[in-house]
């Protein structure tokens, strides 16, 4: 497959610190790809360096057959950027703003009022055109932010955090605009701290720590590629687990409100050794659960299971 990004043995030091220290993937054209990673991993560094924000101490990015440090204007005018911080001028109107960045692309001609107006039709802001965006919620000026990202038609497009401090029906709305314009061919490159929203939405994903690649792949095979991390979920009427030293078969265990959720590799001996533990005690759920993305990205950097008691 053709790719759209390709990174080749990139570096950045702040000081003494690694930030990033010597990572290498592809995104290949018309995926959505993931890039996750703990604070401090590199995962900021990194997008900075491929969209042109910080120039990187060693190793090369290309963007759509453009060599980012040779041919900077011509990879910038390829790739659409929503940063996590970036806001619309809340004085002028949605149009207004898609019209101005349409100028700072140095785009013109009679074609960008309309281009513009298709443009928020598309993002469903068709209704609010002609007012400001002080007067929109959250989840409206992000579409506009994304909007003023898209009037270049970029072919690959970065996304930081977009539905960071979103309500559930804004982020639905976001999901759904980031699908189609997959479906219509961008490539989309999106960072994110939202595990849940990885899973659903991205082909691939990487994980970076420590200013290292920890793993890339798609997220089924991520999750299959730590089957010790299926756990075995029970809910005691009476509240009172065993601990996992108790057991052979189970390695460690975390709170998930009123449930216990017990790890292990083999699912049928740890069954076996709980309800034997358990004895007479009234069970009111057991279920055996495969390993989710949040399992793998705790076991790949280095973290902890989440109590979520």
């Amino acid at each position: 497959m053709e790719h759209a990004i390709k990174i080749n043995n990139l570096h950045k030091k702040f000081g003494n610190i690694k930030a990033v220290n010597g990572i290498n993937f592809t995104v290949q054209k018309g995926e959505i790809f993931g890039f996750l990673g703990p604070n401090g991993a590199g995962k900021t560094t990194t997008a900075r360096m491929i969209t042109g924000v910080l120039k990187p101490d060693l190793g090369e990015i290309d963007l759509a057959g453009y060599n980012l440090q040779e041919n900077f204007v011509e990879a910038r005018l390829e790739i659409g950027v929503v940063p996590e911080a970036a806001n619309a001028y809340q004085e002028l109107t949605a149009l207004e703003n898609i019209k101005f960045m349409a100028k700072m692309y140095g785009l013109s001609g009679e074609n960008i009022n309309e281009k513009a107006k298709e443009l928020l039709k598309r993002l469903g802001l068709e209704k609010r055109i002609k007012d400001k965006v002080k007067e929109y919620s959250k989840g409206m000026t992000q579409r506009v932010i994304l909007g003023m990202a898209l009037i270049n038609d970029p072919e690959i497009l970065f996304l930081d955090e977009p539905t960071r401090g979103l309500d559930v029906q804004s982020t639905r709305i976001m999901h759904e605009i980031i699908q189609d314009l997959n479906d219509k061919d961008s490539t989309i490159f999106l960072t994110t701290h939202n595990i849940q929203e990885a899973n659903q939405l991205c082909h691939r994903i990487a994980i970076i720590n420590k200013g290292r690649i920890a793993a890339i792949d798609t997220p089924e095979n991520l999750k299959d590629t730590f089957k010790e991390l299926q756990t075995v979920e029970l809910c005691l009427e009476d509240g009172d687990y065993p601990l996992p030293e108790e057991f052979k078969y189970i390695s460690q265990a975390a709170r998930a409100g009123n449930k216990m959720r017990y790890y292990t590799g083999n699912p049928d001996r740890a069954v076996k050794e709980l309800i034997n533990k358990i004895e007479n005690r009234k069970i009111v759920g057991l279920n055996i659960l495969e390993p989710n993305l949040e399992d793998v990205f705790v076991e790949l950097t280095g973290g902890k299971l989440k109590n979520e008691n």
